[in-house]
C-alpha cells in the first residue's frame, strides 16, 4: 500500500466538495426525491472539476443511498423524505433517563452539543500525531496487518507489552493470560457470557458505571448494589449482601472509580478478597482508568494473583474511542473459553487496532502523552471545581486525579430534571440516578471537567439554580 500523495489528497477534497454541495441541496429540498441531478458534464462545468471528480463524487453517493443511477438516463435523489416535524423529536427529549440515556444522547448528537455529562476526552486532547505516525507505518507494512484477521489472543507483541504494564501494578499476567478484546465492554460481555445465567446476580457499586447496569440487563442478570464511599464500598453493608444475595460476580473499578473519582483503600481491597473468596464471587476488576491515575491504587487482581480477579481494561479512554482495543487478564485455565466465545461471537479481533495501539505504546509518545493529560486535568479540575462552588455545586468526593467530578447539586435541586432541561439548551449532562441503582443519588450529578469548561455550560447552571431558588422560596 502506498501514502498518499498530494495530488490524491487534492482529488478527495474536489470529491467531498462536489459531495457536499449535492448533499445540501437535498437537505434545503432543491433536490426532491426523484429529481434528476446534473450530467455529469453540466456539474463538472458549474463547479469547476473534472467530470473524473464528479463520476467519483457521484459514485460515492450512490454507495451511501443518497442518490440512484439509471442506466441511460442519468442520476436521480433516492428515497422518500419525512414530513418535517418537530414533534418527532419530543420522544427522545422525554425519554426516561435510564443507564442507556447519556450514552445515546453523547454518541448521537454532533460536536454542536456540550457533553460535559459523556466519560471521555475532547478530540485535541488525543495523540493524534502520534496516531498518524502509527497508521502510516501500518501503512507501510505487512499487508495481513490491513487484512487479515488477527490470532484468537491477539497480537503477541501487544500482550507481552500489557503483560510488563500489568506487571508495574504487581499483577502477574503472562501473556497466554492475555486475551485482546475490542473494548473494555466487549470485555465484560464475554466474562458474562462465561460466568452467569439469566436470573443470577451480579454485585455492582453504588454509584457505579452506568453502562455496567445496561450490559447486566442485557443479559437477563439479578442486579444488586453496595454504597461506595471514599476509600471503597461500605464494608458492612458489602458483608451482608453478598451474604444474603450470594451473587456470582461483583463488577468494580479499584483505581479510578466512575463516576467518583475515589480509590480503593488496600484495607478495603483485603478484606473484599477474603469475603468474595468464602462466598465464591468472582470479581471482575475493570482498570480502564488507570493511566489517569497519580498515585496508583491497590489492585484487587495484585493481591489476589488472578485466582480470583479478571482484570480488563482498554485504551479507550487515553488513546482513541476509534481504535477498538480492550483486554481481559485471567487464570489460564479460564482463557480458553473465553477464546472459544470471543471466536462464537466476534469471530477473530482485528489486527489493525492493536498494531496502532502497539506502535503508539513502544514509540514512547504514549507515556509523554499521558503525563501531558494529567497535567491538563489537574487544571481543569481546579478550575471547574472553584467555578462551580461559585454556584454551590460542591464535590461529595475530592477527586486526586482523572476526568470527573462527583457533585452535590444546591438546594436539594433534581438533578435528572436539569438533565432534562439542558437537553433543550444542547448541554448533555450525567445526574446521578443513572448510576444509581437504589436511585439514591438524585441531587448529585457526574461532571466530566475536560467537556465543562464551555461558558454556555456555566451560564446554563446559573440561571437554572436561580429559577429554582426562585421557585423555593415563591
Amino acid at each position: 500500500m502506498t501514502i498518499s500523495s498530494p495530488v490524491e489528497d487534492h482529488n478527495s477534497t474536489l470529491v467531498a466538495q462536489v459531495m457536499a454541495h449535492i448533499n445540501a441541496r437535498i437537505a434545503q429540498r432543491s433536490l426532491m426525491p426523484g429529481a434528476r441531478l446534473p450530467s455529469i458534464r453540466q456539474c463538472a462545468d458549474k463547479m469547476g472539476v473534472s467530470k473524473s471528480t464528479v463520476v467519483d463524487a457521484y459514485d460515492r453517493l450512490v454507495a451511501d443511498g443518497k442518490i440512484t443511477s439509471r442506466r441511460g438516463s442519468g442520476f436521480f435523489v433516492a428515497g422518500h423524505l419525512p414530513p418535517l416535524s418537530i414533534a418527532q423529536l419530543a420522544p427522545k427529549l422525554d425519554r426516561a433517563i435510564d443507564p442507556f440515556w447519556v450514552s445515546r444522547q453523547s454518541l448521537s448528537t454532533d460536536d454542536s452539543v456540550l457533553k460535559p455529562g459523556c466519560g471521555w476526552l475532547p478530540p485535541d486532547w488525543m495523540p493524534q500525531d502520534a496516531l498518524r505516525r502509527a497508521l502510516r507505518q501500518m501503512a507501510r507494512g505487512e499487508p495481513g496487518s490491513l487484512t487479515d484477521y488477527g490470532t484468537p489472543l491477539g497480537l503477541l507483541p501487544l500482550r507481552q507489552l500489557l503483560g510488563r504494564r500489568m506487571g508495574d501494578y504487581g499483577i502477574p499476567a503472562r501473556p497466554d493470560q492475555i486475551m485482546l478484546t475490542e473494548s473494555g465492554t466487549q470485555a465484560i460481555d464475554l466474562l458474562c457470557r462465561m460466568l452467569i445465567e439469566p436470573g443470577d446476580t451480579v454485585l455492582v457499586d453504588d454509584p457505579c458505571y452506568f453502562n455496567f447496569q445496561a450490559l447486566l440487563h442485557a443479559h437477563r442478570a439479578t442486579i444488586t448494589s453496595v454504597p461506595y464511599q471514599a476509600d471503597g464500598p461500605a464494608m458492612d453493608t458489602f458483608e451482608k449482601t453478598i451474604t444474603h444475595h450470594q451473587p456470582r460476580l461483583y463488577v468494580t473499578n479499584s483505581g479510578l472509580h466512575n463516576p467518583t473519582g475515589a480509590s480503593l483503600s488496600p484495607a478495603k481491597a483485603h478484606r473484599i478478597l477474603k469475603l468474595c473468596e468464602k462466598h465464591g464471587v468472582t470479581i471482575i476488576e475493570d482498570d480502564i482508568f488507570a493511566d489517569f491515575e497519580t498515585t496508583a491504587a491497590p489492585r484487587l487482581a495484585a493481591f489476589d494473583g488472578l485466582e480470583n480477579v479478571v482484570h480488563i481494561g482498554s485504551f479507550s479512554k487515553t488513546l482513541s474511542a476509534s481504535v477498538r482495543c480492550g483486554y481481559i487478564a485471567t487464570r489460564g485455565n479460564w482463557i480458553d473459553k473465553l477464546v472459544d466465545l470471543k471466536i462464537a461471537t466476534s469471530f477473530g479481533g482485528g489486527n489493525l487496532s492493536s498494531e496502532i495501539v502497539l506502535a503508539v505504546l513502544r514509540d514512547g509518545s504514549y507515556r509523554k502523552h499521558m503525563e501531558q493529560v494529567r497535567q491538563k486535568l489537574a487544571r481543569a479540575m481546579t478550575d471547574v471545581t472553584a467555578k462551580f462552588g461559585q454556584l454551590g455545586i460542591t464535590p461529595l468526593t475530592p477527586p486526586t486525579a482523572g476526568m470527573f467530578l462527583w457533585a452535590r447539586l444546591p438546594n436539594d435541586m433534581d438533578a435528572t430534571a436539569l438533565a432534562h432541561a439542558a437537553l433543550r439548551e444542547n448541554i448533555i449532562l450525567a445526574p446521578g440516578n443513572v448510576f444509581s441503582l437504589s436511585k439514591t443519588a438524585g441531587n448529585l450529578m457526574r461532571f466530566n471537567v475536560t467537556q465543562s469548561q464551555d461558558p454556555r455550560l456555566l451560564d446554563f447552571l446559573k440561571t437554572g439554580i436561580s429559577e429554582q431558588k426562585q421557585n423555593t422560596t415563591c
